[in-house]
């Protein structure tokens, strides 16, 4: 069988937000656009369908009353009474301290001051932002989440003239002898298809699906976690643009990981996940507190926000025997009936006693009593208030671990236990890419001819955790970018 051969002026490999960032963008430089997704069409889109925000600088009414179509006025200015503006400095340093001020300067600045005209110009092509659910830290959400912005992607994109190939996974990039790339080797359902670009788009994600490149990069203990989101992303674009030389870049040992009920499917799909919904996630770490099976808790379970701390939580539960952990609450806290608490699926223990829960869990029952007396001994007095958007600087004294805000005792029954593990969203380590432009850079300190990137291919800007919806505005930003360089670069050839 002979094989199949397609040209297009732009390629892009992925069809996640990034991707269609990059494929929009590259449309509007009047660029014919291929799109070439690994996945099947009902599981088209990668991890951007299954989240819901993106985290943006805007400075007040404003600025957000042309993304939001179906909202009075004066619903907006109480809306906005939350978090009335999130200035690029706000951002800069949200940034800043999610990532130990290791992000990627440069890469940083675009995305700060990036963010909000691509938000606006995400909103040109038809999209929209509706009040966000109550588990994020921002406050407004993509219009039917993620998988509303992917479903309108893929038509706006389509009615363009762009053409999604789909069950169709790349596995090499084509160079000419000058080492541009011109196109990508590919297998599809009906054999090897050849993909000839003036410029190609990386945009397929991670390795996070790829369990001997976590257990590489990330190290021991990584190859067994479950995946939050699509099973697809397994480093095919990162080892493609590594075999032609491009320069790796930022923390390939750090990773966006969450705790997740310990009933965590080895994996979700848009297609299952459009029906079923989001109950996997387990946050009420930051208003309770978490043990591990030896009774014992081993993390400062409110050292920021839920949107600034949740991504790091994975890691430290993986550390933990078993790599399993429980979040313990009693009574009052389960009384405030928190959104967290809306799941028809949690894996749940309840017991009247603290000595009751502890054997149901089957973890050391003396060590867990005395944690949680001598956590409620050191709570300190002090308004508690679990406002998702602020610290309440209710925290504990004299603890080896200490739990900086929103403590609240733990001595009202009855007592309840949710068991969670890690579940990783995706890894942090990626390509080294002009800031401007998307282009890959080489090993040689020289850009790569033709080739650009974006997503979580791009690696720099998250170093160990990551504030909510910043990876989806990254995506937009870098998509943007990377489509815009592309499309010019092959409109010009």
């Amino acid at each position: 069988m002979k094989d199949q051969h397609f040209e297009y002026d732009v390629l892009v490999v992925g069809a996640g937000n990034a991707a269609c960032s990059a494929a929009l963008a590259a449309q509007d430089q009047k660029a014919k656009v291929g799109i070439l997704e690994k996945a099947p069409r009902p599981d088209m889109g990668g991890n951007s369908t299954l989240t819901g925000h993106m985290r943006f600088v805007f400075e007040g009414f404003d600025t957000v009353r042309p993304l939001v179509k179906n909202m009075t006025d004066e619903d907006l200015h109480k809306l906005l009474e939350k978090v009335p503006h999130r200035t690029e400095q706000e951002l800069w340093d949200d940034m800043m301290a999610t990532t130990d001020n290791m992000a990627d300067q440069d890469m940083l600045q675009v995305h700060v001051t990036e963010s909000l005209n691509t938000v606006r110009w995400l909103a040109g092509k038809g999209h929209d932002w509706v009040p966000s659910h109550q588990i994020s830290d921002n406050i407004l959400s993509m219009n039917g989440g993620g998988y509303g912005l992917q479903q309108r992607n893929f038509k706006i994109l389509e009615e363009a003239g762009a053409t999604f190939h789909c069950e169709t996974a790349a596995t090499d990039l084509i160079q000419d002898d000058q080492g541009r790339v011109m196109g990508v080797r590919a297998v599809t359902p009906a054999g090897v298809a050849i993909f000839k670009a003036k410029s190609v788009v990386l945009a397929c994600g991670g390795f996070e699906g790829n369990p001997e490149m976590r257990a590489r990069y990330l190290g021991p203990g990584w190859d067994t976690v479950r995946i939050r989101g699509v099973p697809f992303n397994t480093g095919d674009g990162l080892r493609m643009a590594l075999a032609i030389g491009a320069m790796p870049h930022g923390s390939w040992t750090t990773c966006h990981a969450a705790p997740q009920d310990i009933g965590l499917p080895h994996f979700t799909c848009p297609s299952t996940y459009a029906i079923e919904g989001n109950d996997w996630v387990r946050y009420m770490y930051y208003v309770s507190i978490m043990v591990n099976s030896n009774g014992e808790r081993f993390v400062d379970e409110g050292s920021d926000t839920r949107g600034k701390t949740y991504a790091k939580m994975g890691r430290a539960i993986l550390t933990q025997p078993g790599g399993v952990a429980y979040q313990i609450m009693d009574a009052k806290i389960r009384n405030m009936n928190l959104y967290h608490f809306n799941y028809v699926r949690a894996t749940t223990a309840k017991a009247d006693t603290l000595e009751k829960l502890g054997e149901e869990l089957d973890i050391n029952v003396p060590n867990f009593v005395r944690t949680v007396r001598e956590y409620n001994a050191a709570v300190q007095p002090g308004k508690f208030n679990p406002d998702k958007h602020q610290l309440d600087g209710k925290g504990t004294a004299g603890l080896t671990i200490p739990k900086s805000n929103y403590a609240l005792t733990i001595d009202e029954p009855p007592f309840e236990a949710w068991p969670v593990r890690c579940g990783i969203t995706f890894t942090y380590g990626g390509l080294k890419i002009n800031a401007q432009t998307g282009q890959v850079q080489h090993c040689s300190g020289r850009p790569i001819a033709g080739l650009y990137a974006a997503g979580e291919m791009v690696g720099g800007l998250f170093v160990g955790n990551y504030a909510s919806g910043s990876g989806m505005m990254a995506g937009a930003v870098f998509g943007r970018m990377a489509g815009n360089g592309a499309g010019k670069a092959a409109m010009q050839s």
